[in-house]
């Protein structure tokens, strides 16, 4: 049934639309009276003269209205010049269903911080009571969406269509305020009211009144060959919402139903009447649904009002632009006001209310009965130039596809071949019902308007080809034991999940990451088995279980290199969040993916037959590392088994980032900027190494008596540190388990370093004496130092150069490619802040391939900034194979970047603003 809910709409006279509404209570509905209208080409409106006593903006031309005077529309709050009336373009909120080709639900989660105006009632988004969608660049407020439709982005094929095309997907206003029409040329955007249109593919904008003109097909823009296009992925998602078929974190969801429930109205939110106003407020409902659920809206109207004006304002209250003779309004008696009946009627003898006491506080909205009714059939899905068939007879579902085929000129085709299916277009959730052969369409037509009227001005009936669709869906359970054989997973998984054996295949056995990917050909099963996975422990690890499309690699375009994202939310100062947000509006969100909801391989098991195409890791160096570690174990299962790899660093270090040009750190520079970067980038190799940790008893003499712990194989690819250097990153790492939510910003993360250094500035411990080197069989002698670090990029520590830049006979300049590390030694914190400093480098020792370690005591160790404590033993570094394919920014783009952000800080905010 209908999710009903409240919207903001106050059409207060001398108010101007640009004032936000209030966050909360819901503010009443105003009778329009019996003021004059002014009616425009675009349909759904209804403008009527208002004075103005604030500053405003037109919709339409998005100029300021000098004087007093301007037009504004009773729905959806659209203001205009007078001048622009005749030029206006732009539909009403309430004719936003009529526009849908394919319908495609909604993702909504919690707005961001940024400055938005509700695509619904076309207001300021103020407060915590605003939505988003996660997919496209819808922005609502919390009651506002469910009078938004089903318009997102389609992003896939799901098997009940084929996409042949590839239309521009037009969304009105919130994009940069300097952005300028394609067809005109002229600035077309704004912040302070909602104007213009834009393209989600390609990014295109004009004018409202110049789209029209755009050519429909839609070229996809600069970021074409990144794209994973819509055609080229399939999915079986019935019983899924969105949510779970883009892998959003379910917190996301978590956030907005505790929204929703503080906006839900109550009994109590607004009182019936308003004496000292002279207004009447009533509630209404638009259906029985409506009344299970005490959703109502709450509608206010002078006290002297006729019937039909209060039917028209609870029309526009609801958003429908039907006719107000077609609709009465119901008390809780079911009793419908007369056509002349006043609400409240000050002049009878006794001067009471026609109602004695009280005004009715609840009403029923109810559409009249009709003698003759008229049906759209819509055939858009068979590809045919008529968009629908009207029908105005009572007949059954088969009668009516044969008078719909005759009409469409395919009556010789076999009407047994089609179904009639009916659409119900929420902005949450798009339903699909195929309608049985005898069932009366208008008596279904009646029942769906007794249900909930907004839901009848969102419902589509189409009639479509009849398939035999091959349900296949693909589950990602990971967090499963490690090293297992397929048959050992399978009967692990039939001991925990009960599964089907019949519907239930592994088609892929990840044993290292203890992960299996289940293609099951039953919805409920799938259904049953994600939801039980997600609350599944095995051997004390709480299963995850993702819904992964498929990728249709024969159909992607030739030459085409789409990008796999990744993007950790936890990293640096936690700015992922709006990272994920961006990239899912840039590329196909099933292409960017939640670090934290299924880790990399979920990405590189999609991507596992795709030719070519390239990584870009949102994160720290560690994540970089986690990508990296993941690629390795699963390489011989990809068709491209080296892809190269970018980032965009989000840590608090980002050494690898800054040798490869990417920057210090993600300070949030345009998306779209950084993806022509990405595409525009070199690729360069760099060497990655492998450390066999074996841990077992040393004696003085060097002998080895019995083994401590097994040994432990980690990779590495920026620097691997022991002593001093270690301990400090152990340190910062316990403080942050303690208390994770203070590190959220570069600032304070080098502060807890600067905090822990200073804490050790009389620490001595002689490392030279704990441990003895060996680099390329040849003994190396350790001086004095407290930390030894390895290096295979010449940036540690934040950007310091360890090695430093001063020729040396005796040791080859650094290369990230030489297959050679650089080993060096520091004293203590003093030399460590002297080399960030710039003031000195390192302590240089050796240069070599392979290097060998004793350690006699318990020391502090770091790898890519993971420090733990390692047991007495052997410790070995030698290269780990094939070098890495990784993405160096351009200099040419490097040099452009820093100009942009040069220039960004002289803009004003509301004109720097992304709009991403």
């Amino acid at each position: 049934m209908a999710d009903s809910a409240r919207a903001k709409n106050d059409n207060s006279k001398m108010e101007s639309p640009s004032v936000s509404p209030l966050s909360g209570r819901e503010k009443p509905q105003q009778s329009p009276g019996s003021r004059s209208r002014y009616q425009v080409s675009a349909p759904g409106h209804c403008f009527r003269k208002v004075t103005l006593t604030k500053p405003t903006f037109c919709h339409s031309c998005s100029d300021f209205i000098w004087g007093l005077i301007g037009f504004i529309c009773e729905v959806c709050n659209f203001m205009c010049h007078e001048k622009c009336l005749k030029t206006v373009r732009t539909v009403c909120s309430c004719m936003a269903p009529t526009l849908v080709r394919v319908p495609v639900a909604h993702c909504f989660g919690p707005a961001g911080q940024k400055k938005r105006l509700c695509c619904v009632c076309r207001k300021h988004l103020e407060g915590n009571t605003a939505v988003r969608c996660e997919v496209c660049e819808l922005h609502a407020h919390s009651d506002c969406a469910a009078f938004s439709c089903g318009d997102c982005r389609l992003c896939h094929q799901d098997g009940s269509q084929d996409i042949d095309s590839f239309p521009h997907h037009w969304r009105e206003g919130n994009f940069p305020s300097g952005a300028r029409c394609e067809v005109c040329r002229r600035t077309c955007g704004s912040s302070d009211v909602l104007a213009g249109m834009r393209c989600e593919w390609c990014g295109i904008t004009t004018h409202a009144a110049c789209y029209l003109i755009v050519p429909p097909e839609c070229g996809l823009g600069r970021l074409r060959n990144m794209l994973l296009l819509p055609a080229c992925v399939r999915i079986c998602s019935r019983n899924f919402s969105k949510m779970h078929c883009y892998r959003i974190s379910e917190s996301c969801q978590n956030e907005l139903d505790n929204l929703e429930e503080l906006d839900r109205p109550t009994k109590e939110c607004q009182p019936a009447t308003t004496p000292d106003s002279g207004k009447q407020v009533l509630r209404v409902f638009d259906g029985d649904d409506a009344v299970k659920r005490s959703h109502f809206r709450l509608v206010s109207i002078p006290r002297m009002t006729k019937n039909e004006e209060v039917v028209e304002s609870a029309l526009r209250a609801f958003y429908i632009p039907d006719d107000p003779l077609d609709y009465e309004l119901q008390d809780n008696d079911q009793q419908a006001l007369h056509s002349d009946d006043v609400v409240n009627r000050n002049g009878t003898p006794d001067n009471k209310a026609i109602f004695k006491e009280n005004v009715p506080e609840a009403w029923l909205l109810r559409a009249k009965p009709q003698e003759t009714e008229v049906l759209k059939i819509y055939a858009g899905w068979l590809k045919v130039i008529v968009a629908y068939i009207s029908i105005s007879k009572n007949s059954t579902v088969d009668s009516v596809i044969k008078e719909v085929l005759t009409q469409l000129g395919r009556q010789d085709e076999d009407p047994s071949s089609f179904n009639l299916v009916e659409v119900y277009m929420g902005s949450k959730q798009v339903q699909r019902q195929v309608l049985t052969g005898q069932e009366l369409l208008l008596d279904k037509l009646q029942e769906i308007r007794k249900i909930s009227l907004r839901q009848m001005n969102q419902t589509r009936f189409y009639i479509v080809e009849s398939r035999n669709q091959v349900v296949q869906v693909n589950l990602l359970v990971e967090r499963l034991p490690v090293q297992l054989s397929k048959e050992e997973y399978a009967d692990l998984l039939q001991e925990h999940l009960a599964m089907k054996s019949h519907l239930v295949t592994i088609t892929h056995v990840y044993g290292n990451q203890g992960a299996v990917v289940l293609q099951i050909s039953c919805f409920s099963e799938a259904e049953r088995i994600y939801m039980l996975a997600k609350d599944t422990s095995v051997s004390n690890q709480q299963l995850t279980s993702l819904v992964l499309p498929e990728i249709m690699h024969n159909k992607l375009p030739k030459g085409d290199s789409p990008l796999l994202v990744f993007v950790n939310p936890k990293s640096g100062e936690l700015k992922g969040q709006e990272l994920l947000y961006g990239f899912r509006k840039l590329l196909n969100p099933h292409q960017v993916f939640d670090m934290t909801n299924g880790g990399p391989l979920s990405g590189l098991h999609m991507f596992r037959e795709v030719p070519r195409f390239r990584v870009l890791v949102c994160g720290g160096d560690g994540t970089v590392s986690w990508v990296l570690g993941v690629l390795e174990d699963i390489r011989h299962k990809l068709v491209c088994p080296e892809p190269p790899i970018g980032i965009v660093p989000l840590g608090t270090g980002n050494d690898l980032a800054r040798i490869l040009r990417w920057g210090a750190g993600y300070s949030g520079e345009d998306l779209h900027h950084i993806l022509v970067s990405v595409d525009e980038a070199e690729e360069v190799q760099i060497d990655r190494w492998t450390i066999l940790l074996d841990a077992q008893e040393i004696t003085d003499d060097g002998k080895e008596n019995c083994f401590l712990e097994p040994p432990k194989i980690v990779q590495m690819n920026n620097y691997f540190g022991l002593g001093i250097d270690a301990e400090l990153s152990l340190d910062f790492h316990h403080a942050r388990q303690e208390e994770p939510g203070k590190f959220n910003s570069r600032f304070h993360n080098k502060g807890v370093y600067l905090k822990a250094g200073l804490q050790k500035l009389s620490h001595t411990r002689n490392l030279h004496k704990d441990l003895k080197l060996q680099v390329d069989k040849q003994d190396i002698e350790l001086p004095s130092i407290e930390g030894l670090i390895f290096l295979n990029i010449p940036s540690w520590g934040s950007g310091a150069d360890l090695w430093g830049s001063e020729g040396d006979s005796r040791y080859g300049k650094p290369r990230i490619d030489d297959g050679m590390l650089e080993v060096v030694g520091v004293t203590g914190v003093v030399h460590m802040g002297q080399v960030q400093s710039g003031m000195r480098s390192g302590i240089r020792l050796a240069q070599g391939n392979y290097v060998r370690i004793t350690v006699t005591k318990p020391i502090p160790v770091q790898v890519d900034g993971e420090p733990w404590i390692q047991a007495p033993g052997h410790i070995i570094i030698s290269a780990a194979g094939p070098k890495v394919r990784m993405l160096r920014k351009s200099k040419h783009k490097q040099k452009q970047q820093c100009a942009s952000l040069k220039e960004g800080r002289s803009e004003s905010p509301s004109s720097s603003d992304g709009g991403h």
